[in-house]
């Protein structure tokens, strides 16, 4: 039985809950997936996220901004982060601060994964 004052954890934050404490290593918390984008967002609070994503080949996110800035962190591979229009090549330990409320894009030239930090004001 439930106590009807207390909500219940999703799965997903119950599956967060069980990375707190340990190490881990970033690569084998989100897998390739064949012709998508697969995501696994493993902090979810109200200043901010982070998510893992792993990209196949061609793949990518479309232009879009967001009201508060993001780092990008890509930890296996090459991706091609557009900002403003602008292209530029993020390899593997690599990083870019994507602005708030500029355009960006990303596209996977190849399979690459990345974390995004998205920092909430």
């Amino acid at each position: 039985m439930t106590d009807t004052g207390t909500e219940e954890k999703s799965a997903a934050d119950r599956k967060r809950e069980e990375l707190i404490g340990k190490v881990l290593t970033v690569n084998d918390l989100v897998q390739y997936q064949d012709g998508t984008v697969a995501s696994r967002m493993i902090v979810f609070k109200k200043t901010g996220t982070i998510t893992l994503f792993a990209f196949d080949a061609g793949e990518g996110l479309s232009e879009h901004s967001a009201p508060f800035d993001a780092i990008l962190n890509v930890t296996d591979g090459e991706a091609e982060v557009s900002i403003a229009g602008v292209p530029q090549t993020v390899k593997t330990g690599g990083m870019i601060i994507l602005p708030a409320n500029i355009p960006h894009a990303v596209q996977a030239k190849q399979r690459f994964r990345m974390t995004l930090t998205m920092i909430r004001e």
